[in-house]
């Protein structure tokens, strides 16, 4: 896939707009809907395409005992968690202390962004080189397949200044998103809460000393992300996201209930339902190489990122979708 800046040209009567300062184009998803066929450089290779995928029963643990100090649930949830990780490395999460009505706001919030006119979302636009900004079908960086979604992405740092998202939230957008901020603030805070108790207890699933990831983590950074994958006409042809693997250590994904996400696990993709109020969470490939504890060598490790270790793909639907994600770098 060729990764430089390109000019996307499609015939008539598609219109998107051309970005003079790239040489990319700009995805604006008001347009594209009310074209009757999507245009060529989203339609992905058949052989790429999800078919109709079972179901994947994604093991759900149960977080309440943990933070009620029960030290039999705590194990339990323990040696839980460590069979998922010597197999998919992918599992829901429920009685999390994620507060519903704050992820409520955070959904809120993105909605209330993406319906910006593109004009104003493009003050945002993400700068190259930067992790902060507004995307738009990663039109910016490749020029086919190109994933029907658009990002709006910030880092997340506990013992940054205080007030960093009002700022970057006001400076670009104005006043009125100075409660944006806010929100993505507590929000983060609070999946960093999360995301810090499930280091503990891969540390007692693996045998380590109790604190040991909670404390390697707990000055991490942290990345934020709000995908929002608009209705698309022919879904059937396009992706939302790619088949891909996570990076970074940790990634907590909060979904909305349309659905679309899929697994691959037991060499094959499965969707994977959502569960109300419960979180999505993966173990990335930076704790898989460098922590857990599996008897393999190089070769059964790259066939294992490929087919063991949550490879995550979004489909898409005649309705609107959204999630947000934090990555734990």
């Amino acid at each position: 896939m060729n990764s430089s800046p390109t000019s996307i040209l499609l015939c008539p009567p598609i219109d998107i707009k051309k970005d003079t300062n790239t040489g990319g184009v700009v995805f604006d998803s008001s347009l594209l809907r009310k074209q009757t066929k999507i245009p060529r450089e989203f339609i992905w290779p058949l052989s790429e395409r999800p078919s109709t995928p079972k179901e994947f029963n994604a093991p759900v643990v149960d977080l309440q005992g943990f933070f009620q100090g029960d030290e039999a649930s705590t194990m339990r949830a323990a040696e839980l968690i460590r069979t998922i990780c010597m197999t998919h490395g992918f599992f829901q999460v429920t009685n999390h202390r994620v507060d519903a009505s704050l992820a409520q706001d955070a959904f809120d919030c993105m909605d209330e962004f993406f319906r910006l006119p593109l004009s104003r979302k493009l003050r945002a636009k993400r700068k190259p080189g930067s992790m902060w900004g507004y995307a738009g079908a990663h039109s910016d960086r490749f020029s086919s397949k190109l994933p029907w979604k658009e990002t709006l992405s910030f880092g997340y740092h506990e013992a940054g200044p205080e007030h960093t998202f009002v700022d970057y939230f006001t400076s670009i957008l104005g006043k009125d998103f100075e409660r944006m901020g806010l929100v993505y603030q507590r929000y983060c805070k609070a999946m960093k809460d999360l995301s810090l108790a499930i280091m503990e207890i891969l540390a007692i699933s693996l045998g380590v000393e109790r604190s040991f990831y909670r404390e390697f983590f707990k000055d991490n950074s942290s990345i934020m992300r709000c995908n929002y994958y608009p209705p698309c006409q022919e879904p059937e042809l396009a992706l939302g996201t790619g088949p891909h693997c996570d990076p970074t250590s940790l990634t907590v994904l909060q979904q909305d209930q349309v659905g679309g996400l899929e697994v691959f696990a037991d060499g094959e993709w499965q969707s994977v339902r959502p569960i109300r109020d419960a979180l999505a969470i993966n173990i990335g490939d930076t704790f898989m190489v460098c922590v857990l504890p599996m008897p393999i060598n190089k070769l059964m490790l790259i066939v294992s990122l490929f087919k063991g270790r949550g490879l995550v793909i979004n489909s898409l639907s005649l309705l609107k979708r959204r999630g947000l994600v934090i990555n734990i770098v």
